[in-house]
């Protein structure tokens, strides 16, 4: 939802696009860009009602335009996926249900969740993954979680990418596989700006790209 993880988007959107069409395609896409400090400050306030008429308000706005489907760009607004599916008439693509295949696929039955405090501590992403797909993920510890969670809100939504912060990244997932891991989930559209599927000696799953690729799919299908 930050501009820093947006741009990531479009450039996948319009890469693979390009790649299954050729040429100069790309992709017809309409794009709300939020002013993510209101976001922020209704996340940490804790008033997801707020957060929540904000995507509805931008879900329905793009339908308006005539988007034929929609993709929340950020796990953590997730937690309003059923409400905003629900004020729009176009198909949603859930950001878990684009990550669950890869998990399964790669064999991953306890893969490390890393993500925003919102999306590790609540259920609505955990709980999604579980009862729709029947996998069960784990989280770091509390000081990992924190540690995680303000890189992501300090440094990368802030355009901010820090070799020491990417150690720490590593150093919570070398703890968690050690403890029994076997995969990692980055559960933030930003993580992929600091690390890569090739930093793990565990499968890595990049919900950014997945959601995109879902994305692409869906459009081209």
């Amino acid at each position: 939802m930050s501009w820093e993880s947006t741009v990531t988007y479009y450039q996948l959107l319009n890469r693979m696009t390009r790649d299954r069409l050729g040429g100069l395609h790309s992709a017809k896409c309409l794009l709300w860009s939020f002013d993510f400090a209101d976001v922020a400050k209704a996340q940490s306030d804790g008033d997801w009602a707020r957060a929540t008429r904000l995507m509805i308000d931008a879900a329905q706005n793009l339908e308006r335009g005539g988007a034929e489907c929609l993709v929340i760009c950020t796990n953590t607004m997730h937690k309003m996926a059923g409400e905003v599916q629900a004020a729009v008439d176009i198909p949603l693509i859930h950001i878990a249900d684009a990550t669950a295949p890869a998990i399964k696929s790669a064999g991953s039955t306890a893969p490390l969740l890393l993500a925003t405090a919102y999306t590790m501590e609540q259920d609505f992403y955990k709980g999604h993954l579980r009862d729709q797909h029947g996998i069960e993920v784990r989280i770091p510890e509390a000081d990992d979680r924190a540690a995680v969670h303000r890189i992501i809100y300090e440094e990368l939504c802030q355009g901010e990418v820090l070799d020491r912060s990417k150690t720490r990244y590593l150093d919570v997932v070398d703890r968690a596989v050690a403890a029994g891991a076997d995969g990692v989930i980055f559960g933030c559209t930003e993580i992929g700006l600091l690390v890569s599927e090739v930093d793990f000696r565990v499968p890595a799953f990049n919900t950014t790209t997945l959601h995109a690729e879902a994305a692409v799919s869906f459009a081209l299908g």
